[in-house]
């Protein structure tokens, strides 16, 4: 860890809570379509809509409703209500309205490397939806760039570094997805650590297990700290 000088952060699920309200708006969305399918069929085919549409919607809210619409008609064979769609609708309004809360010792993780280190925000989602949550998070006078990503590969990080002008080997990934933060970090000759989340989208669950000596996995964000 001697020659990190930049440290990127994930947002959703790194510094706060993100998916469990997810999980929280999928249930009453297959709750509310329990008439045509049972509940887990109805997530099945929820996910199989967002995987469909993942390449044109990208991640985040926005997408996630329009998959929710789509499922609405897809389950409902195009005979739903108009109070079926606008109750889907309100589901991912409340969505976008859910309170920011930060995870267990983030601030403290920041303040300590702040000034010692380089500290940027290297997160997917809806571009309006993350500058949101990180205004309300009060944590944006932690870090010396934000980079909202369509994608999280190895071509987008490549692009990352470029933009701040560092070496991969100088670059340290915190995150909770195996997939998006640490596999495509290690493939371009940058240091990873996993700190997993209780909850993780299905997308991003990953189950293979590394042995790598840029990569380190903690329980907790402060744990960090005695590493750097």
């Amino acid at each position: 860890m001697n020659s990190i000088t930049t440290i990127a952060f994930d947002a959703d699920d790194t510094l706060w809570i993100n998916e469990p309200y997810f999980q929280k708006a999928e249930k009453e969305f297959c709750t509310l379509l329990e008439d045509y399918l049972p509940q887990h069929n109805v997530s099945q085919e929820l996910f199989k809509t967002e995987m469909q549409n993942l390449s044109l919607y990208g991640y985040g809210v926005k997408g996630f409703m329009l998959c929710m619409v789509e499922t609405v008609c897809r389950v409902s064979n195009n005979t739903a209500s108009l109070e079926l769609i606008n109750k889907t609708i309100e589901i991912g309004h409340e969505l976008l309205q859910k309170p920011l809360e930060l995870l267990e010792g983030v601030e403290e993780t920041l303040e300590n490397l702040k000034g010692k280190y380089r500290l940027i925000v290297a997160t997917k989602g809806d571009l309006l939806d993350q500058e949101r949550k990180l205004k309300k998070s009060g944590l944006q006078n932690y870090f010396h760039h934000i980079e909202i990503m369509s994608d999280k590969k190895e071509s987008d990080y490549l692009k990352l570094l470029k933009h701040l002008d560092c070496k991969p080997e100088n670059f340290l990934m915190l995150g909770n997805s195996i997939k998006s933060d640490i596999l495509p970090v290690l493939e371009i000759g940058g240091s990873a650590v996993h700190i997993p989340y209780h909850v993780t989208w299905a997308h991003e669950q990953h189950d293979l297990n590394l042995e790598d000596e840029r990569f380190l996995e903690f329980k907790s964000i402060k744990e960090v700290l005695n590493y750097l």
